[in-house]
Parts: structure tokens; C-alpha cells; sequence
């Protein structure tokens, strides 16, 4: 059985529904809460699971810049619980990260061994995590992802979709460069890793975008033209778009080591991207 910490989030769903013949169980906020770690450690004792997920995280950016506390307790204590039990009881732990790690200087895709330097709470407190869960030094896998998006939750797309109801122009920022990432995608990357890793497999540190990169502007103007929208998009710098959290311009992640050690391939987020907008239009 696998152990999923989360059931509401973009990934979390998908895990659910992507998850075939496993014995999946996703726990949500009223089973566990991530704000209490020595609960989060408790569940994994009771449960008893072959390998543990965690697809939860305290995700609202802005926020967490005055709320970094409880962004730390949810994006990096919570995780050390689990990691912690995990190694002490053999076994696979796979976590979900963030291009946020990064400092999102230069124009080029980052390794997963490139050097790290968060511009935000939000990045702060999932590297916490991630330097954590490597220093309990049991089987483990982090994912860092980016640009995730689905039919489900919070997101860029359904928020484009929900601003052309009204809207026939926009401005969107276009310095900013990424791979929208299709939740599914991940959910599945996850659930392959944790395969593999039941297997034997080792982990270690990897990232999972889609592809090719693009930028939000653009990202925006491809939501528009499948969902048959007629909205014009102006492209305008992060500097004329502020917000509380500064955001990376460079979220390019390099998936290399994820395809060479789990044979797992990046996505084509313009094929999912079709996908979902059928379903949300």
C-alpha cells in the first residue's frame, strides 16, 4: 500500500485517479494535520504502508511571506516527521519540490545538483525540506516540478479561463520562462518512482517539467486560442506585474537524470493542455 499525504491538491488528485491497480490511500487535512508533524509521523506508524508520498504543501506563494512559520512547519517539518519514520522503518519516501528552490538567474535549465538560492518564503521553506529529508539519509526520491496545472484547483489555466469570461484583453508577464507541467503527468512520475524504488531502485534528487519551454504570456495565449477564446495578450515585464513574493524568471529545470535513472520522459503540455481545457470549457 501506498501513502499519499494529500487528497485536494492538483497532484494529489491525480494520484487518485491515476493510480491502477495499487492500493493507494490519500489522507486530507481532517485525517492529518501537516501543521502538527508529530502527526504526520503517527499516520505512517498506523497505516503501516510499503512506501509514502508526500504530495501536500503549504503552495499560497504570496502568503507565505508573512506567514513563513507556518509555510516552515508544513513545507519542512512536516516532511523531516515523515522522512525521519520512513528511514527508521525502510521505507521509500518520495516528495514533491519546487523550481522555487532555485534563484531563477540566467537563461539555463538547472540540474538537480545545480546550486540552490530561494528568492521567497515559499522556496525557503521547501528547501529546508528537501536539505531534511536528505539529512534522515533513508531511501528517498525528491521531484521538483513547476508551472503545475489540471482541471482541478487553483491554477494559471482555470484562472485564464475565468478571466475571459469577462476580459478581452490582458497583460501577462512574459519574462518569466518555464514548463507548464500537467498534474497528471506528475501524479504518474510519482507512482513510477515509487515503483521502481519498491524494487530496489535509488533515488536521489530529480525534476519533472513539460515541454518545450514557453513563457506565462504565451503559456496564456495557447489556453485562448484551444479553449476558441478571443483575448488579446499584451507581454509586460515582473516589473510592471508586483507581487509580495518575487518570483524566479528563470524556472527551466533540466530532466536528464529522471529519464536516465527512471526512464521517465517529459511531457507535452500543449497535448494536456487540450486535454483540460475540453474538460473545463
Amino acid at each position: 500500500m501506498i501513502l499519499v499525504f494529500g487528497s485536494t491538491g492538483q497532484v494529489a488528485r491525480e494520484l487518485s485517479l491515476h493510480s491502477g491497480p495499487r492500493r493507494v490511500i490519500c489522507l486530507n487535512r481532517t485525517q492529518v494535520d501537516l501543521s502538527n508533524p508529530a502527526r504526520c509521523a503517527a499516520a505512517i506508524a498506523r497505516h503501516r504502508p510499503d512506501a509514502v508520498i508526500n504530495a501536500a504543501a503549504y503552495t499560497a506563494v504570496d502568503r507565505a511571506e508573512k506567514e513563513e512559520t507556518l509555510a516552515h512547519v508544513i513545507n519542512a517539518q512536516a516532511p523531516t516527521a515523515m522522512a525521519r519514520i520512513c528511514a527508521d522503518e525502510g521505507l521509500p519516501f518520495v516528495h514533491l519540490s519546487t523550481d522555487y528552490v532555485f534563484d531563477g538567474s540566467d537563461d539555463t535549465a538547472r540540474t538537480p545538483d545545480a546550486p540552490t538560492g530561494p528568492q521567497n518564503a515559499y522556496g525557503r521553506t521547501k528547501l529546508a525540506g528537501e536539505q531534511a529529508i536528505r539529512a534522515a539519509e533513508g531511501a528517498h526520491t525528491i521531484l521538483r516540478t513547476s508551472w503545475v496545472f489540471s482541471a482541478h484547483g487553483a491554477n494559471f489555466v482555470k484562472t485564464m479561463l475565468k478571466l475571459a469570461e469577462t476580459r478581452d484583453a490582458l497583460n501577462v508577464v512574459d519574462d518569466q520562462i518555464g514548463g507548464p507541467t500537467p498534474a497528471c503527468g506528475v501524479a504518474q512520475a510519482l507512482l513510477q518512482i515509487t515503483d521502481a524504488m519498491l524494487d530496489g531502485q535509488t533515488g536521489g534528487t530529480h525534476h519533472y517539467t513539460g515541454k518545450p519551454e514557453t513563457s506565462w504570456a504565451d503559456f496564456a495565449r495557447a489556453i485562448f486560442a484551444h479553449a476558441s477564446k478571443t483575448v488579446s495578450v499584451t507581454g509586460i515585464p515582473t516589473s510592471e506585474y508586483p507581487t509580495p513574493a518575487a518570483r524566479p524568471l528563470n524556472s527551466r529545470l533540466d530532466c536528464t537524470s529522471l529519464r536516465r535513472t527512471f526512464s521517465i520522459e517529459q511531457p507535452q503540455w500543449r497535448t494536456a493542455l487540450v486535454r483540460i481545457v475540453k474538460e473545463l470549457t
